[in-house]
């Protein structure tokens, strides 16, 4: 899938064609966080030496991203390929300029009432403070760590309430000084916000975090403004979240593997918070 210039295909057909000539932003960071993770957990060289071809090859575009949640994607694959090759200085520089980029976005959008990267609260929110835990923890940068915390705070008070995850839904979102959607939530939010809880444990060693780690995934099994599953026992899956009046029945990759992640990363803290007893 990937272009001769190091970005990448998006979309194939069930014949095997190409449906665009490059995908978006987002797709390019998600992938770039796959191959990061590959690196920094290879099973053999083999897997090991093909990944280091494909994401070095798509580094150049590093700089050219836009989106900020396709620059967060690159941030936390970049952050996996600096555990298994720390000493990538020019990587380690692509991370800090990458990371100084979402700090402008925070300084520009933050208000007194508002410590956010934007003027809404949309999509995939949790992963914005979770690249830059990440950063934190290869760059050691104080105003990074201090910046994720925060934006992980204000995330926190406005979709932990009453000891369940609200998730902002997708319908309308939440603008600032407007009314937060509570509809069209879906998986891959909620699986950004158990990542997130687990790298600031990692940062913090606040096992608080754990718990509100917990309490996240619990939204996939019913402890969500509508007290419904989203995960089915029977197939295996996960549907694709839930409007006003119920679950959406379809269960695509994306939501199924928002919950495959989300629980393994919840046996790894379950592991982590008795190692801290």
């Amino acid at each position: 899938m990937q272009n001769a210039d190091g970005t990448f295909r998006n979309f194939l057909s069930f014949s095997r064609n190409f449906l665009d000539e490059v995908g978006s932003e987002d797709s390019f960071g998600r992938t770039i966080w796959a191959l990061g993770y590959l690196l920094g957990n290879a099973p053999n060289d083999a897997y090991y030496q093909t990944g280091k071809l494909v994401f070095l090859n798509a580094s150049p575009n590093f700089e050219n991203l836009k989106s900020i949640r396709g620059i967060a994607n690159t941030m936390i694959g970049i952050c996996y390929y600096l555990k298994s090759n720390p000493s990538d200085d020019s990587m380690t520089e692509r991370l800090r300029n990458l990371a100084n980029g979402l700090l402008k976005h925070y300084k520009e959008n933050q208000a007194p009432d508002w410590n956010w990267f934007e003027s809404l609260l949309a999509y995939d929110n949790g992963i914005l403070p979770l690249a830059l835990l990440h950063s934190a923890e290869i760059l050691n940068d104080e105003k990074i760590t201090q910046t994720a915390i925060e934006s992980m705070d204000f995330l926190t008070k406005h979709t932990l309430k009453d000891n369940y995850l609200s998730i902002i839904g997708n319908e309308k979102w939440y603008k600032k000084e407007g009314e937060r959607s509570v509809f069209a939530q879906q998986p891959i939010d909620a699986m950004a916000m158990v990542l997130m809880y687990h790298q600031a444990f990692h940062v913090t060693k606040n096992k608080d975090y754990l718990n509100k780690l917990y309490t996240s995934f619990l939204w996939f099994l019913g402890e969500n403004d509508l007290r419904l599953s989203l995960y089915d026992f029977e197939t295996q899956g996960c549907c694709d979240g839930f409007e006003s009046n119920g679950v959406n029945r379809n269960q695509g990759a994306e939501s199924s593997l928002a919950y495959l992640i989300s629980h393994l990363t919840v046996l790894q803290a379950y592991e982590e918070f008795h190692e801290f007893d």
